[in-house]
């Protein structure tokens, strides 16, 4: 017993003396941190001061460090350090009264306008790789997440009960992507005459803008030219943005007053099961003839499946308000990022700008061009003006349709027979996109 005391005595005594020189090492590397602490060696205040000044803003703009690197790492010229910054800063407070006293699409321009801000602000470098701008793009754009998400929130918030009801307006919604292949052949064409140097890739990217759908132009972007996204993401919202502003007048060129006034005859009701059919089956045609579409016309009927079967009302409610929102505020500063003003402020841009506007005028044009041929055909007449709903910035193409004819003919609703080719037209982007992807991927 008394063997077995001691035997216990001495281990306690063990594992003391253990201890005790753990806490003395500790102490050791404390006082060690401590002095290295003390290295520190203190300033005059008026170098504090001078120290303080020489770290602001204002100086990083009025003396550009000729070491300073873009967020990608490459050379930036002083133009794009100093009073570059200052002409991105000025054009985000623009989209900021854009979106909130006009009213253009605010819920992607103050989160893409403020994103703007933030990349444009010197010496912090919010949008390189360890700034927050940057982890946000690379987390959910670079790899094509936040539009596929917000594609799963659009399908949730569709509706194909006007386009099964009339499918033949379908055809409406195709021919509006004739502004996406016309503008790819025309950015070709200035690539050949010397006026632009755009690769194959950044042609195809641009011309999607014709389709006026943000997430497929940011998807395409970031695969075949994501050098040029913030431009591309730019335009694509602001065009469709200005809907209201760059359709009316096209449509009205190309109509006369007698076609304006065409009534559509009603809708008839579509089943549930047509309803859950439809998501299956275009999904099914999708993955056997244009498998490079599938990313988002998946999301896209996997969010109205859920939608149409009735079952999963949570899921359905998460898709189209708290997750839908949620990526929109992540999706608009990732684009934001981009807007730096050593990408942004280049010639390139301006060209970009100009091309898009050609493809969604173009695209505008070719919807109400078809709806007045198919009006040449027996049946039921088709009033033109749903044809500019072609290009998919839903609903608000449908609702402008709808506006132009009621102010010819106050009795005349137009808004359910637009979102036909409206749904038909996001369809249509992304198989465009599917096609360009493929073909110069």
């Amino acid at each position: 017993m008394k063997l077995f005391i001691l035997k216990l005595l001495a281990l306690f005594m063990f594992f003391s003396f253990t201890n005790v020189l753990a806490n003395d090492n500790g102490s050791a590397n404390v006082s060690l941190e401590t002095h290295k602490e003390e290295n520190y060696k203190v300033k005059p205040f008026s170098e504090m001061i001078t120290g303080f000044l020489a770290s602001t803003g204002v100086n990083a703009i009025l003396h550009p460090d000729p070491d300073e690197l873009s967020s990608d790492g490459k050379p930036m010229s002083n133009f794009h350090k100093s009073w570059g910054r200052v002409l991105m800063i000025l054009l985000t407070f623009f989209l900021f009264w854009l979106a909130i006293k006009k009213g253009f699409e605010p819920l992607l321009l103050l989160p893409i306008a403020f994103g703007g801000l933030l990349a444009n602000i010197p010496v912090a470098g919010i949008a390189g790789d360890h700034g927050f701008l940057g982890v946000i793009y690379g987390m959910g754009l670079s790899n094509e997440m936040f539009p596929i998400i917000i594609f799963m929130g659009v399908g949730a918030m569709t509706d194909f009960g006007p386009l099964l009801s009339n499918p033949k307006t379908a055809l409406l919604g195709g021919a509006a992507q004739f502004g996406i292949f016309g503008t790819l052949v025309g950015a070709v064409a200035l690539s050949q005459f010397g006026f632009v140097d755009f690769t194959l890739q950044q042609a195809s990217a641009i011309s999607i803008i014709g389709g006026a759908d943000g997430p497929t132009s940011i998807f395409i972007a970031t695969k075949l030219a994501p050098e040029l996204l913030g431009a591309i993401a730019v335009a694509s919202y602001s065009y469709m943005a200005m809907v209201p502003i760059i359709q009316p007048p096209i449509m009205k060129a190309l109509t006369s007053d007698t076609e304006r006034r065409i009534k559509m005859t009603t809708l008839r009701h579509v089943s549930r099961l047509e309803k859950l059919v439809f998501p299956v089956m275009v999904l099914t045609l999708a993955i056997m003839v244009l498998p490079e579409s599938t990313p988002l016309i998946g999301a896209f009927m996997f969010g109205n499946f859920l939608k149409e079967s009735g079952v999963v009302e949570r899921l359905n409610d998460t898709l189209q308000n708290s997750l839908i929102n949620t990526v929109t505020i992540f999706l608009g500063l990732g684009v934001g990022s981009k807007l730096a003003a050593d990408q942004f402020l280049v010639p390139d841009t301006m060209f970009i700008m100009a091309l898009g506007i050609v493809a969604f005028s173009v695209g505008t044009a070719s919807g109400v061009i078809m709806a007045k041929i198919m009006n040449l055909f027996p049946g039921n007449k088709i009033n033109p003006l749903i044809g500019s709903a072609g290009v998919s910035a839903v609903p608000m193409a449908a609702r402008v349709s709808n506006k132009v004819g009621m102010e010819y003919d106050r009795t005349n609703m137009l808004l359910m027979h637009a979102m036909g080719p409206n749904v038909a037209g996001v369809i249509g982007s992304a198989v465009a996109a599917g096609v360009l992807i493929s073909l110069f991927q």
